[in-house]
C-alpha cells in the first residue's frame, strides 16, 4: 500500500485487468510449387513482401515464368501483403517423403499461414493432399484454394475433371493455342463428379477456369491457373472490407481473358456443387462469382467468408488467451475468460462479421462451474463454449415485381 504523509487527494491508476484480444492476420498465403529457377532455395520456407523480392530469389537467369511465379505475382498484384513460398524443384512433390519432407509439409511448422495453394497441381493426389494438410485436427487454421484443369471444350463440365497427372510445365499453356500442361489434356484425364472431393469443414474453395495474363518474367501472354490471383483477391477484401465479407463480385487485376467464358446457365449446374466460377460481363470485366467452399450444400461452412471468419476467431482467441495456461482454474479465471473473449467478440460484431441487432443475437461466451465441472477441471482443462452468428452473402437476389393500376412496386426479397 502507498505510504500517505500528508492530507489531501491522491488518484492512482488502477489495470482493470482485461486483456484485449487481437484480431489474427487472414491474409497470409503459402505457395508451394516450382520457380523459374528451379534449383532456387529448393525445400526451402522463405517469407516474401513483395514481388521484387521473389525475382531476386527465384528467377535468376530464367527466361520463362511458372504457375507458381505467376501465381506469387498474380497475389501482390491483387492485394496481396506476405506470403510464404516453398520451392520443390523439378523433380519435387508437394508432400516429399518421410525422410525428405517438402512442399505442403514445411508449412506445418508456419503458424501463420491462413490460404495456402498449389498452382496447377490439379490431380487426384494433390488436392488430397491439400484437403488433408488445411483440415489436419492440429491445424484447421487456413483454406486451400484448389485449380481446375485447364481445358478448350466446349462442355463446362470438362473444367471440373481431374487430372491423372498435375505437375505443372514451365509456363502453361499458350494463351492462343491449345496446348495444356502435363495431366490437363483430355485423354489423360479421368472423369470426376464436379472436381475435387467434398471438404466437411470447407477447408477448401474450388476456383474455374484458368486465367489469360502476362506472363511477368517473360512477358508473354499465357494461360494460368487462377488460385494466386485469388489469393491476392481475398486478401485485397480482407484489407478494405473484413474477412467476413464475400471475396466475390470482385475484378481480377491482371487478368486479360479468360481460357474459357462461362456463362450463366453452366454456372446454374457448377454453382451448387460448389465450383466458384470466374466470368466475363461486358462493362465490368473480368470478376470473380462465386464464394463457396467445397463443404456440402446443407453444411453452415458453405461459404468462404464464414470458414474463414470462424477461422480467424479461432485463432484470435487461441492467441490472446494463452496468459490463462496454468492459472488457477476457478471462477476468477472463468469470469476473465468471459470478459476477454466477449470483449473480442464485440469488436467482431460490431465490425460487421456477426449478425444481430446486439451482441446477445450475435455471440455467447459461456464459461463457468457447469461448463467446467470437477471431472474436468481434475484433467487439467477449462472449457469455454462460444456460440457465433456469422453473417451470410447475399448470393442470390430476388426482386418481386407486382403491377397495379396505379404504379409498379418491387419488393426486394433478398436471401
Amino acid at each position: 500500500m502507498p505510504n500517505y504523509l500528508a492530507p489531501g487527494v491522491y488518484v492512482q491508476e488502477v489495470p482493470s485487468g482485461a486483456r484485449a484480444i487481437g484480431q489474427v492476420n487472414s491474409s497470409i498465403a503459402g505457395f508451394v510449387g516450382i520457380a523459374p529457377d528451379a534449383s532456387a532455395k529448393v525445400d526451402e520456407t522463405v517469407v516474401l513482401d513483395n514481388w521484387t523480392q521473389f525475382v531476386d530469389t527465384y528467377v535468376g537467369t530464367a527466361t520463362g515464368g511458372t504457375p507458381l511465379s505467376n501465381a506469387v505475382y498474380g497475389f501482390f498484384n491483387n492485394g496481396g501483403g506476405r506470403c510464404y513460398v516453398v520451392n520443390i524443384g523439378a523433380n519435387g512433390t508437394l508432400l516429399g517423403t518421410a525422410t525428405h519432407p517438402t512442399g505442403l509439409r514445411n508449412f506445418e511448422k508456419v503458424d501463420d499461414i491462413s490460404i495456402v495453394a498449389a498452382p496447377g497441381y490439379v490431380d487426384a493426389d494433390s488436392y488430397a493432399a491439400l484437403l488433408e494438410h488445411c483440415e489436419h485436427p492440429l491445424r484447421q487454421d487456413r483454406v486451400a484454394i484448389l485449380d481446375g484443369v485447364e481445358d478448350w471444350g466446349p462442355d463446362v463440365s470438362a473444367l471440373t475433371r481431374v487430372a491423372t497427372s498435375g505437375v505443372p510445365t514451365k509456363t502453361g499453356g499458350a494463351a492462343d493455342a491449345p496446348s495444356a500442361p502435363k495431366g490437363t489434356s483430355k485423354t489423360d484425364d479421368t472423369e470426376l463428379a464436379l472436381g475435387p472431393p467434398e471438404s466437411p469443414g470447407g477447408y477448401a474453395a474450388f476456383y474455374v477456369p484458368w486465367l489469360v495474363v502476362l506472363d511477368p518474367v517473360s512477358g508473354l501472354r499465357v494461360t494460368q491457373p487462377p488460385s494466386g490471383h485469388i489469393a491476392g483477391v481475398w486478401a485485397r477484401v480482407d484489407s478494405s472490407r473484413g474477412v467476413h465479407k464475400a471475396p466475390a463480385n470482385e475484378p481480377i487485376q491482371g487478368a486479360l481473358d479468360l481460357r474459357q467464358r462461362i456463362s450463366r446457365g453452366e454456372q446454374e449446374v457448377l454453382n451448387p456443387a460448389g465450383v466458384n466460377c470466374i466470368r466475363y460481363f461486358p462493362g465490368e470485366g473480368i470478376r470473380v462469382w462465386g464464394a463457396r467452399t467445397k463443404a456440402p450444400e446443407a453444411s453452415e461452412y458453405r461459404y468462404v467468408p464464414v470458414r474463414r471468419l470462424t477461422n480467424m476467431i479461432k485463432e484470435s482467441i487461441e492467441d490472446g488467451t494463452r496468459w490463462a495456461v496454468f492459472e488457477p482454474n476457478k471462477d476468477e479465471l472463468w469470469r476473465s475468460l468471459r470478459r476477454d473473449i466477449g470483449n473480442f467478440l464485440t469488436n467482431v460484431w460490431h465490425d460487421g462479421a456477426l449478425f444481430g441487432t446486439t451482441p446477445q443475437q450475435a455471440f455467447f461466451v459461456k464459461c463457468d462451474a457447469e461448463t467446467n465441472p470437477p471431472e474436468v477441471r481434475d484433467a487439467g482443462r477449462v472449457v469455454t463454449i462460444i456460440g457465433l452468428a456469422p453473417v451470410k452473402p447475399a448470393e442470390f437476389i430476388v426482386f418481386k415485381l407486382m403491377q397495379s393500376v396505379d404504379t409498379t412496386e418491387i419488393e426486394n426479397l433478398g436471401a
